[in-house]
């Protein structure tokens, strides 16, 4: 089937959600280009020979087109791209620099838009192509003092449902998989902004109460192979969704903040992290 996932590009495939998704796809008998700026090898792989790390900085155009052009050089064909490089930057909204909310945005969003970008003429031509974009639970749930993070997670959503309508004509399909807490490095890496941390800061406390909430909860969320699995899925799909939120609990959560009233659910936030 000419349709069918063989070759796929995954950003982000070093740690984390990324490597367990990489691993699980190669388990699969996926040949899986595994993008980071490092270039390693996913974390806890061993397996087999269809593994190949390749170093991508996804703020840089000129190295993922390389890295499309090598797939192509070397398989004759690319099926799907996953998109999920990303970092996370926390701190209330008043006192985050536009430097630091360009910074969220350069790798979160732009960073995923450049890799689209450079795999749509590869899919277009072939009549068959596949995205995949990680969002969050947090694009309906915005959550104090990651409020940037929840945004572009939000926009990483809606551009993945409205690139869905604009290429479905060429026979691509489009999917954003919506994780909750997940335990990985993300939340060692995730950076607090700088006015935050002067303890003199009006929101500084409750910044610092916000965080640790967060931080707690996603050390004792799911293992990322939950949503690794969950990318495999609609990857073996016939038609892939265009939206999920891995395990019930999560996806029943997305239900009920997207049908109870907005101010409830805000004041059940603002207790829970606030």
């Amino acid at each position: 089937m000419k349709d069918e996932v063989r070759v796929v590009l995954l950003t982000g495939g070093s740690s984390g959600i990324g490597a367990a998704a990489a691993r699980l796809m190669c388990e699969a008998g996926m040949t899986v280009y595994a993008a980071s700026r490092s270039g390693k090898a996913p974390e806890g792989f061993s397996g087999p020979g269809n593994m190949h790390p390749v170093v991508m900085d996804v703020n840089d155009e000129d190295a993922i087109k390389d890295v499309v052009g090598r797939i192509i050089e070397e398989q004759g064909r690319l099926d799907a791209v996953v998109c999920n490089a990303g970092n996370g930057i926390a701190g209330p909204i008043e006192e985050t620099s536009i430097e630091e909310v360009e910074t969220q945005f350069r790798t979160t969003f732009y960073g995923v838009v450049k890799t689209i970008d450079a795999c749509l003429p590869v899919f277009r031509e072939q009549k068959h192509g596949r995205v995949i974009t990680i969002s969050s639970v947090a694009a309906v749930a915005p959550l104090p003092y990651q409020g940037f993070y929840s945004a572009v997670k939000a926009a990483v959503l809606n551009l993945t449902k409205a690139l869905a309508i604009e290429t479905r004509p060429f026979g691509i399909q489009c999917c954003s998989i919506m994780p909750g807490d997940v335990r990985t490095g993300f939340t060692a890496a995730r950076k607090v902004v700088q006015k935050a941390q002067d303890e003199s800061s009006p929101y500084h406390e409750r910044t610092v109460r916000g965080i640790a909430a967060m931080s707690k909860d996603e050390q004792e969320g799911m293992e990322p192979e939950v949503i690794g699995r969950a990318v495999l899925r609609q990857l073996r799909r016939r038609r892939m969704k265009a939206e999920v939120t891995p395990t019930f609990i999560y996806s029943l959560l997305v239900w009920a903040i997207r049908r109870f009233p907005q101010s409830f659910v805000l004041r059940i936030i603002g207790k829970l992290y606030s």
